[in-house]
């Protein structure tokens, strides 16, 4: 029986390295990427749908056994609060219950270390309200969540105050021999992992400590 995996947000900084794990692993015969931009990547395994994902319902889908949610903005690139909440709860949540639709048997996604729906601060507000309603859906056999600390890496789109500060940290790491922060290739391979070798079964959230292992066991 062939796999077919699906993402959300393969443009970005951890799904576009996921992407390219996807399209070279031969247990997928197909990769179905849902995205915003018109397709910029030509793969023979390749299905592009370009959506605002807004009527994700609306969209005909195979039988999906992976689906892979990168998506995420800021407030300042979302324009404001209720599009970043769009982005980061009202999209992945979407795509959550498509997932079900399909009958994927894994959904991975990516929140955020601090995430808590009590939180006195709107990003971890959103993220764990996210995760609240996760938990409450029982039709995918397994649902990883991914709660990376602050995610290192060369982005696509210019965020000038954090290229500093992430520049800073990199400095920081490399002198004081610390590790702070995570590489998004790290959270990408450790995404790709788990949707190929975990056997939780329910919903299983993952730190940023325990996401770096799993992607140093590969």
């Amino acid at each position: 029986m062939s796999n077919v995996a699906l993402i959300a947000g393969a443009t970005g900084l951890v799904g576009s390295s996921l992407l390219d794990l996807l399209l070279n692993d031969d247990r997928y015969s197909n990769v179905i990427s849902l995205q915003r931009s018109q397709e910029t990547l030509i793969h023979p395994k390749l299905v592009t749908i370009q959506t605002d994902f807004t009527d994700l319902e609306g969209i005909a889908l195979p039988t999906i056994t992976d689906v892979f949610c990168c998506l995420g903005t800021t407030i300042k690139n979302a324009g404001s609060k209720e599009q970043f909440r769009k982005v980061d709860y009202s999209f992945p949540l979407a795509l959550a219950r498509c997932a079900a639709k399909v009958k994927a048997a894994n959904f991975l996604i990516i929140t955020s270390m601090g995430a808590n729906a009590s939180s006195n601060f709107f990003y971890n507000k959103v993220k764990g309200e996210l995760e609240e309603q996760l938990v409450a859906i029982k039709d995918i056999p397994t649902i990883s969540v991914l709660r990376p600390s602050l995610l290192l890496g060369k982005r696509t789109e210019k965020r000038i105050g954090e290229s500093v500060g992430i520049a800073m940290i990199e400095v920081i790491n490399k002198i004081f021999k610390t590790d702070i922060g995570i590489q998004s290739k790290d959270v990408s391979k450790a995404m790709y992992i788990l949707a190929k070798h975990s056997k939780q079964k329910g919903i299983t959230f993952y730190s940023s400590t325990q996401i770096k292992e799993i992607a140093a066991s590969a």
